[in-house]
């Protein structure tokens, strides 16, 4: 990590929620690990297709465990949780034909090399929507037995065996199952495959929907927005336009399908100007701003190589930034989640 991790508490933002990760892998995935994922010697392949709890629970404890600490404040840890919520229902158009499960593939096939087309093509999305699968997960057992149980019920059946044992304790999909209905009789089996192993158009809110509080829209970016972009050195537009730059102008993401990928917009590419003025972010902005409802485009001056042309950029909703905003005044799963211990 940056110098600053504890010292510049304010400005540590998502980074924060590493420790916990971290510290939950001592359980999930070096304690517990998938069968197949398990290899005796480097000449036997790693299969990872079960990296969905690998990482997609050690991903959902971090953030519970950060809030129930005191490491993430719960109005960021909603921040963080909104983010993602959004990313998976608005800016990820490639879960209409790639499978989560086919995500787990990544470390394989792609390495970790930039993908120019990210929300397209999907990459390693099992950290993310793994953490909102098992947000979900929680408020299904919580609900079918009256708040009795929660994945805390789960966590103890799972990583709690063999108390004292420091090998490798594997796993398969039907061990996942089989936990899960000891903590709560469901058709989990039924659950995993359709959101893990199919393909799943619509992404998984109900943890959040149906755990006391709505997704919205907002004009002002949440404190874990504005941390975040302060630490990135950009302006987050993917939900006003459908892009992100740096505060160099380099273009570092654009939405497939979305307003800036109409107008031409590439990665890659180096925005000089908006409206015929020298780009900053606060002129992007507010033109962005201005151009709200009205039937105006945003014109931007685009460089890519030595090639200068200058699109249009329709989108006329304004700035949209992503939060959870709670529903009712009693306390709903979510908020039994986070709630420290």
């Amino acid at each position: 990590m940056r110098r600053g991790y504890f010292t510049d508490w304010e400005n540590a933002g998502s980074s924060r929620n590493l420790l916990p990760h971290e510290f939950v892998h001592s359980w999930n995935g070096k304690y517990r690990r998938g069968a197949n994922l398990w290899t005796p010697d480097f000449r036997t392949p790693m299969e990872d297709n079960l990296l969905w709890l690998y990482e997609g629970q050690t991903q959902f404890w971090g953030y519970v465990l950060g809030a129930r600490s005191g490491m993430l404040s719960k109005e960021d840890t909603l921040g963080a949780l909104a983010s993602t919520a959004a990313t998976f229902a608005n800016a990820t158009p490639g879960r209409a034909w790639r499978p989560l499960v086919d995500t787990t593939n990544d470390p394989i096939i792609a390495s970790r090399a930039p993908q120019p087309w990210r929300s397209w093509q999907r990459s390693e999305d099992y950290y993310s929507e793994g953490l909102m699968i098992w947000t979900d997960v929680d408020r299904i057992i919580r609900q079918q037995s009256g708040g009795r149980g929660s994945m805390d019920d789960f966590a103890r059946a799972f990583f709690g065996m063999n108390h004292g044992d420091w090998g490798v304790l594997t796993y398969t999909f039907d061990d996942v199952v089989a936990t899960l209905n000891r903590v709560q009789p469901y058709d989990w089996a039924g659950y995993l495959n359709r959101r893990v192993n199919e393909v799943a158009p619509q992404a998984p809110l109900e943890g959040f929907t149906q755990g006391g509080y709505d997704l919205v829209f907002t004009e002002e970016p949440t404190n874990w927005i504005k941390v975040a972009e302060k630490r990135a050195k950009n302006t987050d537009l993917t939900y006003s336009g459908g892009f992100v730059v740096g505060n160099d102008g380099a273009i570092t993401s654009v939405i497939w399908d979305g307003p800036a990928f109409d107008a031409g917009m590439t990665v890659g590419s180096t925005l000089l100007a908006v409206n015929g003025r020298t780009f900053d972010a606060d002129s992007l902005k507010a033109a962005i701003k201005a151009a709200k409802g009205s039937n105006q485009p945003v014109r931007l001056l685009i460089k890519n190589g030595d090639v200068y042309r200058t699109i249009e950029l329709n989108w006329n909703g304004g700035l949209r930034y992503p939060r959870l905003v709670k529903r009712g005044k009693a306390p709903g799963t979510l908020d039994a989640l986070l709630a420290p211990r």
